[in-house]
């Protein structure tokens, strides 16, 4: 029969000591290895530009109300309002006031059918992001020429979750577009003269 005395209770062992220190020290190595070689976490760019037109793609209607402009747009907004110092005007009225014009020519997503089972369905699509830009002055000095971005995610298919594959197509192109926000950022700010 087993008996368990309640009143004895284990008493730490001296061995243990060092070895939860050793581990402690093992644990913190890759961190400190990170910030010796300079690693930081990725910040806000620094742009040369403090104001920007944000002219939003042809399909949409640009209009002082951020409702009426893309869903991408608006993210680009947000994180352009979010720079230090940046100032995001969106009224054509004073278009000839900002630094430099921002023009997104073209976005658009697709959803192209890349694999089929043997009975003819569906089995795999691939979801594809793309956005067009420019930068610009006022006055019409190119500071980045026409770019286009592109971002695709592939996404298995299966017609009883029907429902969940749509949240998760949702979700990827959710994140397509943060990408491509990035991506822009990043090359906003790599141009130094205006």
């Amino acid at each position: 029969m087993w008996w368990f005395d309640v009143t004895h209770r284990a008493q730490p062992s001296r061995a243990a000591a060092p070895v939860s220190a050793r581990r402690l020290l093992l644990a913190a190595l890759p961190v400190l290895a990170l910030s010796a070689c300079g690693f930081q976490l990725r910040q806000v760019p620094e742009l040369a530009f403090h104001s920007v037109y944000l002219n939003a793609p042809a399909s949409s209607v640009l209009a002082v109300d951020a409702k009426s402009i893309s869903e991408l747009a608006q993210e680009l907004q947000r994180s352009l309002a979010s720079s230090d110092g940046v100032r995001v005007v969106t009224d054509a009225s004073q278009f000839h006031r900002v630094d430099v014009v921002l023009d997104l020519i073209s976005e658009g997503r697709e959803k192209v059918v890349v694999g089929l089972n043997v009975s003819g369905q569906v089995r795999e699509f691939q979801l594809r992001s793309r956005l067009k830009f420019r930068l610009r002055t006022p006055q019409g000095k190119e500071l980045i020429a026409d770019t286009e971005l592109v971002q695709q995610r592939d996404i298995s298919y299966t017609e009883t979750l029907a429902l969940a594959k749509e949240v998760e197509e949702a979700q990827l192109y959710r994140s397509m577009q943060t990408d491509l926000v990035q991506q822009v950022l990043r090359r906003l700010a790599a141009v130094r003269q205006l």
